[in-house]
């Protein structure tokens, strides 16, 4: 098998920096809060992003789980810039402190807060702790406030968005959000609301019966018609976007169909997945080559099993079954012990969590 070279890097790299947490949503990837951390220390953290930057791939994001407990994770973020990797951040905005978002603009392209609903209810249940809502809009505020004042002084300016994950819930609150949220922040650059994929608990067969959208509703996000309603709503001055995360499928046409689409994950450890949003990894970056785990990732996506997995898939409720069997084919004995003990999903009310909890 080839080594990589310049033509053949990843697009972009989205590295999970720890899987603990404060909110519990039921959609969750990475199952965060709920797991082990996986935290490495300082020093291995910047190990990995060194190893991540010389994929030279064009973004890496830092998500998780928080990224914001990790004390010292603005100093990863510009160990990533510094070696002209542009890098974002996503937060929950939970563990945002004032004093940090000074640095969040020195650093970072751009931080997106999360924010899966119009109204704290909504958002709330599907976050999974009551009062995530409120804790949202403060962060945004402070990002806010301070973007307003480097406009002023003429200094740097700092780019914040959000991130709205689509699911059942929160379908139909999306033109409310573009009026009543959005239009809050003078600020904003950006609002992406993105479909929920079946991933993690997001993967459950009673959540995909549930709360992934529909078929029909899929359709809905993807038509130019609501994005133009949608942009017509918010501020000019915010750039709104959809998708319906089709391409994080990794459909064995698509990827021959769309080379510019070419992403990695790497879970907090190091540990590189072979496909983003699949269980099943190939390697440890802190031990060997990062181009030769690259290749290896690309394999996997060609590999028979996976192609013959989800060629057929066409539907949400294919692509979830296809999911599942892909993650228990490849998945550690751990990653299938957790999914066995993952419970079914049920409209619950959200509950304080403790701290020792977030603490993983």
């Amino acid at each position: 098998m080839r080594l990589m070279d310049l033509t053949d890097r990843p697009t972009g790299i989205i590295w999970d920096v720890t899987y603990a947490c404060p909110l519990r949503c039921t959609h969750c990837y990475s199952e965060s809060g709920r797991r082990s951390p996986k935290h490495v220390s300082h020093a291995d953290m910047l190990r990995i992003a060194d190893a991540l930057t010389s994929l030279r791939p064009f973004m890496i994001t830092l998500a998780g789980g928080e990224p914001l407990v990790l004390q010292r994770i603005t100093e990863v973020g510009e160990h990533i810039a510094q070696a002209g990797i542009p890098v974002l951040i996503y937060t929950s905005g939970w563990s945002l402190r004032s004093s940090v978002v000074p640095e969040l603009a020195r650093v970072f392209l751009q931080t997106v807060v999360s924010v899966d609903g119009a109204t704290a209810d909504v958002h709330d249940r599907i976050r999974g702790r009551a009062g995530s809502f409120d804790r949202a809009m403060k962060a945004l505020t402070m990002l806010e406030n301070e973007a307003a004042r480097r406009a002023v002084t003429g200094e740097a300016p700092l780019r914040y968005g959000i991130d709205y994950t689509v699911v059942r819930s929160n379908f139909r609150q999306v033109e409310e959000f573009c009026v009543g949220i959005a239009g809050r922040f003078p600020h904003l650059s950006s609002v992406s609301f993105g479909v929920a994929v079946p991933s993690g608990l997001a993967n459950r067969t009673s959540y995909t019966e549930h709360e992934l959208l529909t078929d029909a509703e899929v359709d809905q996000i993807d038509d130019p018609a609501l994005v133009a309603r949608l942009r017509s709503l918010a501020p000019n001055s915010i750039e709104i976007r959809t998708s319906t995360n089709r391409e994080l499928q990794m459909h064995p046409d698509d990827i021959a169909a769309t080379p510019d689409f070419r992403p990695l994950q790497v879970e907090p450890d190091g540990q590189v997945r072979a496909m983003p949003i699949y269980e099943g990894t190939v390697g440890s970056l802190l031990v060997e080559d990062p181009a030769v785990l690259w290749n290896r990732a690309q394999a996997r996506w060609h590999d028979p099993f996976v192609v013959d997995t989800l060629r057929p898939a066409r539907t949400m409720a294919e692509w979830a079954a296809a999911a599942r069997r892909i993650d228990q084919h490849f998945g550690s004995a751990e990653s299938r012990t957790r999914i066995a003990q993952r419970p079914a999903f049920l409209p619950l009310t959200p509950v304080p969590v403790s701290a020792d909890s977030i603490a993983g």
